[in-house]
């Protein structure tokens, strides 16, 4: 009966009926049921000379391969169709973008973090969650892998079909500025960036550490909605990654004109959601139940 009395009274200690709410739970950080990781030093020589270092690599460079074949592929198959109703539209684009992320995410995680974009990679490494070594790293193996998928599909298409219908290049499609295609690939990156932070912060980690898929679900459909919102503005780049490799192997004008954009929105788009998530998520403490 003593070990039933302890076991209730631990219980009732461990479910409290009542939580502190707004600035009272804001200033209880003792406790606490998570660790924060250190910040990863600017340069690591060290791991230079780790395998894991590489492996990391490699598993981004398979990713974004796999990530630009499946994609572009699509976007292809879509634009082969006299009509849109015959093909998956812009919902199977959509679709096709957030479940290879939310794939390739959960494929990958554990052994790179599933990066899988240089403006992910650039947003972790101003918030500390990496170093310049590896970032710098991530983002040419990244390259390499899209142009190596955005190769691929051409050899599948053949090059007059790719080059007639754009190769799933980005560009700001008629009818909108440089200034709107500038502002929906700020905005759409830093959805994705900040869905990224929210879905691996250490607090939320110690609270669903029961859900495994739910870090790659939320981002993988992140990147669904923002491409079935801006895909009609710009293609949807919000991975330099993916325009890059679609713009040398499509390499005609109209994917050159306005390929900065692709680079400027998302890389400012990751650094206001790396600033928002270390002045004011960060800021909050949390206690699990």
């Amino acid at each position: 009966m003593e070990g039933k009395e302890e076991d209730v009274s631990l219980g009732a200690n461990k479910f409290p009926e009542r939580q502190p709410i707004g600035t009272a739970a804001q200033s209880q950080d003792d406790g606490k049921d998570y660790t924060e990781p250190p910040p990863a030093p600017l340069f690591e020589p060290s791991e230079l000379t780790s395998w894991s270092f590489y492996r990391a690599g490699i598993a981004e460079f398979v990713a974004t391969f796999l990530f630009l074949y499946i994609t572009i592929l699509t976007v292809m198959g879509v634009n082969r169709a006299d009509s849109k109703c015959a093909t998956v539209g812009i919902q199977g684009i959509a679709w096709a973008f957030g479940g290879m992320i939310f794939a390739l995410v959960y494929c990958t995680a554990g052994i790179s973090g599933g990066h899988i974009n240089p403006a992910v990679t650039f947003g972790l490494f101003l918030a500390r969650k990496l170093s310049l070594t590896r970032a710098v790293f991530y983002i040419v193996m990244q390259v390499l892998g899209a142009i190596v998928g955005a190769g691929v599909v051409k050899g599948f298409e053949g090059k007059t079909f790719y080059g007639k219908h754009n190769g799933g290049a980005n560009f700001v499609a008629p009818g909108y500025t440089k200034g709107d295609g500038l502002g929906a690939e700020i905005v759409g990156t830093f959805i994705l960036v900040y869905t990224v932070f929210s879905a691996t912060d250490a607090k939320r980690n110690a609270r669903d550490s029961h859900v495994p898929l739910l870090a790659p679900l939320p981002i993988g459909f992140a990147v669904f909605l923002v491409h079935l919102a801006t895909i009609p503005i710009t293609g949807t780049g919000i991975n330099p990654a993916r325009s890059l490799g679609a713009a040398i192997i499509f390499n005609k004008d109209l994917g050159w004109d306005d390929h900065w954009i692709f680079w400027v929105g998302p890389f400012i788009g990751a650094a206001l959601a790396a600033l928002y998530h270390q002045v004011v998520i960060r800021a909050i403490p949390f206690k699990s139940k």
